[in-house]
């Protein structure tokens, strides 16, 4: 299976994002409360949890599982993005 097939059930609607996380992460936990707080929707993804989705990180980080990392609807991704970021990617 390609990157692209891995990463489609992840690509999230238009006005929202995928956010990779794991249950220990403070920036997580910042980041989905700022984007509560603005109406921004999210699907959230613990790494350590789903299979294969630490794979998709990877991938996105130069072999780091490094979270949050956000999947925009257009297929791309930022990793530990500032909230003004995510308000213009969605």
């Amino acid at each position: 299976m390609s990157e692209n097939e891995k990463l489609a059930p992840y690509i999230p609607d238009a006005g929202a994002v995928t956010m990779f996380t794991t249950s220990w992460c403070g920036y997580c936990r910042n980041l989905k409360r700022l984007m509560d707080a603005r109406g921004i929707g999210y699907t959230e993804v613990n790494i350590e949890e789903v299979e294969g989705t630490a794979e998709l990180v990877e991938a996105f980080n130069g072999g780091n599982q490094t979270v949050p990392t956000l999947i925009f609807p257009d297929g791309t991704a930022a990793t530990n993005p500032r909230i003004e970021e995510v308000l213009e990617r969605v």
